[in-house]
C-alpha cells in the first residue's frame, strides 16, 4: 500500500468518536433517554437532570446573527484542550460532512457552541419510533474548538505523509523500513510495496555519513538511537539516490526512537532533507572566499594566475589553464585592442587534478619549449575555437565541458581563463568528494564569472605595480652609473641597496668621475627621503656634481657650487600641494680627487660620514676631515683635506645607512666596517659583498646604503714625462722638441705632428699671456695627454677668427686635432689640457 493509503487507513479516534464523545439518546420526540458522562462533562446536567427533558433545553440552532459565545466563557473541563479566543462565525471553516454547530447552554448558564451529529438506532423507525418514547437517534456532540484541533492534527499528519518535502521514513529494531511518506518515495524512485521490509544499508550501499564525531554508516547511528534514546539531529549523508544514480547528494538526517504507549521500543525515525543546492551554494560562497583569501597575496602578474589555477581546481574545475597577454606578463602594459590576431598570448598558469582528462580537451601545454629559458610558453588558439570566440566577443563562452572567461578590466581584455570539466576524478578507485560534475550549470557559469572578474582586479592591480616598478628601476638605472668603466687611477667595486623594497629606488647615490690629468674623481650622497621623489632629487644632485667636476672643481669649491644650486627657489611660491618638490635641504655629499700621479687625494665633504682608508698593512683610519654643513643650509664655507696615499690604498665612501641601524650607533657600525675592511679579501667584489652582509644581515636596511670601493694605483715613471721652463719665446721650440723626443721613445710617431702643433699653441699662449715658470707634462695612458701649466689666471677662449683677423685661431685648430680640452685651476695659476687618442695600432 502506498503511503498516502497508509495514512487514511489510520485509527486516528477523535472528538465524535462514540466512545469518548458526549452521547444522547433520543425517543422519536426528541426527548433526551440516555445521557452520557461525557455529556455531563459537556454540559454540567447529570442524567437525573437531563433524562425526560426535550433536546431543544440543551442544544438550540445556532443563530443566524448576534454575538456567539466565546470558548473561554465556560470553565474549564478536566482533559478539555484549552480554548484560544472566540471562534469567528460560524466557527473556524465550514462543519465537517454530516455534522451541524449548533449553540449549547451549560448548566452554569453559559453557552459554547459544539458539533454535532445524528446516528438512527437499528429498528427504531419499525419500533421505538412509534412508540415516541422508546430510543429512535443517538446525538453525538462535542466541543467546536476540540474537534478543529483534531482536525488540525490530522491533517498535520496528512500532510507530512503527503505533501513535505521531508523524507521520512520508519524503521523497525531490525532495521527494516516499515513505512515511508511520499517525499520519501519519490527519492527511492519506487513504489513502497517494492522496498518495504528493506534493510537501510540495502538502500544506500556505500554511502556514508560526513559529519566528525559520528559513526559513518546508516546501521551504526540507528542502532545507536535505539539502544539509548538519544536522539541525533542534522547529521549529513552523503550518497546517491536511485532516483538519480549519477549525481552525489547530501541529505540533512535526523533520528528518534519510537516507542508505544506501554513504553516499548518498537523502532526508529528517520527524517532527511535534501541540502545538495544549499551545499552546492555554500561550496561556491566558500569558494568565492577562498579566491580572496589567496588570490592577489603578492603583486605580480604570473604569481596572480597561477594562484587562480590553483585556488579553484579540484572543488570547481578538472584543469583551468590562465593565458595573459605577453605585454602585460613582461612590461605591465595593457595589450592593444583588436580582436583575437592582436592578442599574443602566454600560458603563466595551469592546474590540473587529472592532466590525461583535462587533455581531451587540448594540450596542456600547446607548444611548450623545453627550454627553462622559456619559462612561459606562447598559446595560439585555432579559429573558432572558444578561446577565439571569447576574444573576439570579449564575453565568456560555453561549448560542453570547456568555459572560457576572458579577464576584462574596463574595457580591455587582459588574458583568458578557461575551465574544463571531465568525468568526476577518482582517488582509490572512488569518485572524490564533492567533485565538479561534467558540465557547467548557469550558477557555475555566474560563479566561474564572479571568480574571472575578482582576478582580473588582482593582476591588474599586479600589471599597475608591475609597470611602475618597471618605470621606478628604469629611472634608478638611468640616475645610478651601471656601468663604470676602467680606471688608470683605481680599481672600483660598489654596492647598492634601497630600502623601498617595492620601487627599487632610493636617495643615495655614488659616482665615479674620469677627469683631466689621469685623475678621477669619487662621489656617494644622500638625500633625505626615500622612494621616487628622493630618487628623482638625487638623480639631479649626481647631475649636477658630474657638470662642476667636469670644470675641474676643488672639492671644497664644488661642495660650494652644490650648496647654492639645492638653496635656490625653483619655483614661484605658493602653496606646496601646486608645485613639484624641489631639492630638500639635508642632502649630505662626499667628494674625492685622486691623482695617481701624485699619489695625492684631495677630499671635502657636505654633512657626510668621512671615508675609510685601508693602508697597505692593513690598518684602518677615518681621516679627520672638517664636516662641513649639509647641502642646502648654506652660510658656512666647506674645506678640503689633502693626503697622500700608498699605493694599493683601499678608499671606502659610504652611506649612513650601511653603519646606522636600530640596534647600533654609527660608531659600532663604524668600528664593525673597519674590521671587515682590513681583512684580506680575494677581490674588491668580494670586499664588498662581505661588507654588506656583515653590516646589512638579510639586505634588509631602514635606509638606503650605498657602498664604493677604490683601490689605489700610481702610473709608472716611464708613462709620465715633465719639463720645467721658463717663459720666453725660445721655449716654445724647446718644448717642441722635448714632446716630439719622449713620443719617439714612446712609439708614437704618428702623433708627433699634431702634438708639435698642440705644444707650440700652448706655450706661445703661455709666454705671452701667463707668467713663468713653466711646466710641459706629457703622460702616456689609455690617451695621450699633454698639460701646460702656468702661474696666470686667465683662461683662454676659443672663438671663430674673422677673415680679417690676425690671430685667434690658435686654439681653434688646437680644438680640432684633439678628443678633449680644457682649463684646471690651482692655487699656483692654472693647467690647459689636451687628450689625443692613440692610432689603431697603438690602441690595439
Amino acid at each position: 500500500m502506498s503511503a498516502t493509503r497508509a495514512a487514511d487507513a489510520a485509527d486516528f479516534r477523535g472528538p465524535l468518536d462514540i466512545s469518548r464523545a458526549a452521547t444522547v439518546v433520543l425517543d422519536g420526540r426528541d426527548t433526551v433517554v440516555g445521557w452520557s458522562p461525557a455529556a455531563t462533562a459537556l454540559l454540567g446536567y447529570s442524567p437525573r437532570e437531563a433524562v425526560g427533558r426535550p433536546l431543544s433545553a440543551f442544544l438550540a440552532p445556532l443563530p443566524a446573527d448576534g454575538p456567539l459565545p466565546a470558548a473561554s466563557d465556560r470553565p474549564a473541563t478536566p482533559g478539555a484542550p484549552a480554548a484560544s479566543g472566540p471562534p469567528a462565525r460560524p466557527g473556524p471553516g465550514p462543519p465537517p460532512t454530516g455534522h451541524e454547530i449548533r449553540l449549547a447552554r451549560h448548566r452554569d448558564g453559559h453557552e459554547l457552541l459544539v458539533v454535532t451529529t445524528l446516528c438512527p438506532l437499528a429498528g427504531a423507525r419499525d419500533g421505538g419510533g412509534a412508540g415516541g418514547g422508546a430510543p429512535g437517534r443517538v446525538l453525538v456532540a462535542a466541543e467546536l474548538g476540540e474537534l478543529r484541533q483534531w482536525e488540525s492534527r490530522l491533517a498535520l499528519l496528512q500532510g507530512l505523509a503527503t505533501q513535505s518535502p521531508v523524507g521520512l521514513a520508519i524503521y523497525d529494531t531490525d532495521l527494516r523500513l516499515t513505512w515511508s511518506n511520499t517525499a520519501y518515495e519519490r527519492e527511492i524512485g519506487k513504489p513502497l510495496a517494492e522496498y518495504l521490509g528493506m534493510r537501510a544499508d540495502e538502500l544506500y550501499s556505500g554511502d556514508r555519513f560526513v559529519t566528525p564525531g559520528y559513526p559513518s554508516t546508516l546501521e551504526a547511528v540507528m542502532h545507536h538511537v535505539i539502544d539509548t534514546g538519544e536522539p541525533i539531529l542534522d547529521l549529513h549523508f552523503q550518497g546517491t539516490p536511485p532516483s538519480d544514480p549519477g549525481t552525489e547528494h547530501l541529505w540533512s538526517c535526523s533520528y528518534y526512537r519510537l516507542e508505544d504507549s506501554h513504553g516499548h521500543v518498537f523502532g526508529v525515525c528517520e527524517d532527511a532533507f535534501d541540502i545538495s543546492d544549499r551545499q552546492r551554494a555554500q561550496q561556491r560562497l566558500a569558494l568565492l572566499v577562498e579566491v580572496g583569501r589567496r588570490i592577489g597575496t603578492v603583486l605580480d602578474v604570473v604569481t596572480t594566475a597561477e594562484e587562480i589555477a590553483e585556488v579553484t581546481v579540484p572543488e570547481f574545475a578538472a584543469a583551468v589553464r590562465v593565458d595573459i597577454a605577453r605585454v602585460t606578463v613582461m612590461s605591465g602594459e595593457l595589450p592593444a585592442t583588436g580582436g583575437p590576431a592582436a592578442m599574443d598570448l602566454l600560458r603563466v598558469g595551469e592546474h590540473s587534478v587529472d592532466p590525461a582528462a583535462a587533455d581531451a580537451a587540448e594540450p596542456l601545454y600547446p607548444g611548450a619549449p623545453g627550454s627553462p629559458a622559456d619559462r612561459y610558453p606562447p598559446v595560439a588558439y585555432p579559429p573558432g575555437s572558444p578561446q577565439d570566440r571569447s576574444l573576439a566577443s570579449g564575453g565568456l563562452v560555453l561549448d560542453d565541458n570547456v568555459l572560457v572567461v576572458p579577464l576584462r578590466v574596463g574595457g580591455s581584455v587582459l588574458g583568458l581563463v578557461t575551465f574544463v570539466r571531465s568525468p568526476r576524478p577518482r582517488v582509490s578507485g572512488r569518485p572524490l568528494a564533492h567533485g565538479p560534475a561534467t558540465t557547467f550549470d548557469n550558477g557555475e557559469v555566474a560563479l566561474a564569472d564572479e571568480l574571472a572578474a575578482r582576478a582580473a582586479v588582482c593582476i591588474d592591480n599586479a600589471r599597475r605595480f608591475t609597470r611602475e616598478r618597471s618605470a621606478s628601476l628604469t629611472l634608478q638605472r638611468q640616475l645610478l652609473p651601471h656601468h663604470v668603466p676602467p680606471q688608470s687611477a683605481v680599481d672600483i667595486a660598489y654596492r647598492y641597496l634601497p630600502s623601498d623594497d617595492v620601487t627599487g629606488v632610493g636617495g643615495d647615490w655614488f659616482d665615479v668621475i674620469p677627469l683631466s690629468g689621469t685623475r678621477v674623481g669619487l662621489v656617494v650622497g644622500d638625500v633625505v627621503g626615500h622612494g621616487l621623489q628622493a630618487a628623482a632629487t638625487m638623480g639631479r644632485l649626481r647631475t649636477s656634481v658630474r657638470a662642476f667636476a667636469q670644470l675641474d672643481m676643488a672639492p671644497d669649491e664644488l661642495l660650494t657650487r652644490l650648496d647654492d644650486l639645492v638653496g635656490q627657489p625653483g619655483v614661484p611660491q605658493g602653496p606646496p600641494s601646486d608645485a613639484y618638490d624641489e631639492l630638500t635641504t639635508g642632502a649630505t655629499c662626499l667628494y674625492t680627487v685622486y691623482d695617481p700621479v701624485s699619489r695625492r687625494c684631495v677630499m671635502a665633504r657636505a654633512g657626510h660620514l668621512p671615508p675609510a682608508v685601508v693602508h697597505p698593512d692593513g690598518r684602518v683610519t677615518f681621516p679627520d676631515l672638517p664636516a662641513g654643513p649639509p647641502l642646502g643650509l648654506g652660510g658656512l664655507p666647506f674645506e678640503s683635506l689633502e693626503i697622500e696615499l700608498p699605493v694599493g690604498s683601499l678608499l671606502a665612501l659610504f652611506t649612513d645607512g650601511l653603519v646606522e641601524a636600530r640596534d647600533h650607533d654609527i660608531d659600532q657600525g663604524l668600528d664593525a666596517l673597519g674590521r671587515v675592511l682590513g681583512t684580506p679579501a680575494a677581490s674588491l667584489d668580494e670586499l664588498c659583498d662581505r661588507a654588506v652582509s656583515a653590516l646589512v644581515p638579510d639586505a634588509t636596511t631602514a635606509d638606503d646604503t650605498a657602498l664604493l670601493l677604490a683601490r689605489t694605483r700610481q702610473l709608472d715613471e716611464g708613462q709620465v714625462a715633465e719639463w720645467e721652463l721658463p717663459a720666453e719665446a725660445v721655449t716654445v721650440g724647446r718644448a717642441r722638441e722635448l714632446a716630439t723626443g719622449r713620443l719617439t721613445a714612446w712609439g708614437l710617431e704618428e702623433l708627433s705632428f699634431a702634438t708639435e702643433l698642440v705644444v707650440s699653441e700652448l706655450v706661445t699662449n703661455a709666454v705671452r699671456y701667463g707668467g713663468g715658470p713653466l711646466r710641459l707634462r706629457l703622460i702616456r695612458d689609455r690617451t695621450l695627454l699633454c698639460e701646460v701649466a702656468d702661474t696666470g689666471h686667465t683662461s683662454p677662449h676659443l672663438r671663430h677668427s674673422a677673415e680679417d683677423d690676425e690671430g685667434g685661431r690658435g686654439l681653434f685648430i688646437v680644438a680640432q686635432l684633439v678628443q678633449r680640452w680644457g682649463t684646471r685651476y690651482t692655487p699656483a695659476g692654472k693647467t690647459i689640457w689636451t687628450e689625443q687618442a692613440f692610432p689603431p695600432a697603438e690602441f690595439g
